[in-house]
């Protein structure tokens, strides 16, 4: 497995997946709101398995010379 998220990308995830998980455990949003797991796996990994089946990446390119 290959990074294929960036920074902005990751960070995104992890906010978003700790603010679903966050509201579920307050009583906010009903259980369905655990589904924040996957973004947040999803950003701390680096790798999101959807963007591998798209062909996305938006993890910045390294220069070869």
């Amino acid at each position: 497995m290959t990074q294929n998220s960036g920074g902005i990308d990751k960070i995104l995830r992890i906010v978003v997946g700790l603010a679903l998980i966050a509201l579920t455990v307050m009583g906010v949003l009903p259980v369905w709101g655990y589904i924040g797991i996957v973004p947040l796996a999803t950003g701390l990994m680096g790798w999101c398995p959807l963007y591998t089946v798209l062909g996305i990446n938006t993890c910045p390119m390294k220069k070869t010379d």
